[in-house]
């Protein structure tokens, strides 16, 4: 009988028949984790998952298998396994095997976790530098927009503000440079949830409604014409900001980058020299994200 997961957990390692399919990092996550317990089963199906990342298209169960370095007999549980996860689907008329939705979603998710954010964190980490003012990097969550990442301006402000804090969506410049590009089915799925974010009543959901929509008109043209939007002394008294979205290939916000100031450190002037250096930083992001889009006013 084929070992199941469970068996494979406790087996002795064994070499696979054939070489491992290699994805970037794999060969160096392996080396980082020399000496650290681990579970070989995952190991072993992880293996499949990679043969399914590395072929160009779906497989029957002798080629993964093969692929994957094991068994036919041996691959089968964990596909069934990876099947139910929504990992791996497989087509009801030719039998092969394929990535299913929850790998898309986890590529997806990898791709905006870590190739927008490093991108966007690197340019901002500059833009503070240049500019002296304090510079938040945000992304959309599952509650809306929210800060993974916060440098400090030269004279530290006194706000509460700090990676994990969620913006709202209306009230702060962060959250109108998100609703600028959010499609119209997300933006008005984010309009109507209930929300606990900064600048929004606390436990009151937003009431999609004219008001809203004059908003997101107004932050779209702002965008438009200027590549930002702003915000003077809401939903902080004193402090004023700039936040532009980063975009990628498809026009989305991936990460948008705001700067906010003391209002007599940072004027809210669509000219002043903080808000070209946010316009260059966010278009500079957004072309190495993979949108081809006019810069702002062109």
């Amino acid at each position: 009988m084929p070992a199941t997961p469970a068996q494979e957990s406790r087996a002795p390692k064994r070499r696979p028949a054939q070489a491992t399919p290699r994805t970037p990092g794999h060969g160096s996550a392996a080396v980082a984790d020399a000496g650290q317990r681990a579970v070989q089963s995952v190991e072993v199906g992880g293996r499949l998952l990679l043969a399914l990342s590395a072929h160009t298209g779906p497989m029957g169960l002798k080629d993964l298998a093969q692929a994957a370095g094991m068994s036919a007999a041996r691959a089968h549980p964990y596909l069934v396994s990876f099947g139910r996860l929504g990992l791996v689907e497989q087509d009801r008329h030719s039998g092969r095997y394929a990535l299913g939705p929850a790998a898309l979603q986890m590529g997806l998710t990898a791709l905006h976790q870590q190739d927008a954010v490093r991108t966007a964190e690197d340019r901002a980490e500059r833009l503070a530098q240049q500019t002296g003012h304090a510079v938040a990097v945000a992304v959309w969550g599952n509650f809306g927009p929210t800060v993974v990442r916060l440098m400090e301006a030269r004279q530290p402000l006194l706000i509460s503000m700090r990676a994990g804090t969620v913006m709202s969506l209306m009230h702060t410049a962060t959250g109108r440079a998100f609703a600028s590009s959010l499609n119209p089915d997300r933006l008005r799925q984010a309009l109507a949830a209930p929300s606990g974010a900064v600048g929004d009543p606390p436990a009151r959901p937003i009431k999609p409604g004219p008001q809203e929509q004059a908003l997101v008109e107004a932050a779209r043209k702002d965008v438009r014409l200027h590549g930002v939007v702003r915000s003077k002394g809401r939903p902080i008294p004193g402090v004023n900001a700039f936040s532009a979205p980063c975009l990628n290939h498809l026009g989305e916000p991936a990460v948008v980058i705001t700067l906010l100031d003391r209002e007599e450190q940072l004027p809210v002037e669509w000219s002043s020299p903080s808000a070209q250096a946010l316009r260059d930083a966010a278009f500079e992001v957004s072309s190495r994200l993979g949108w081809h889009g006019a810069a702002p006013g062109a």
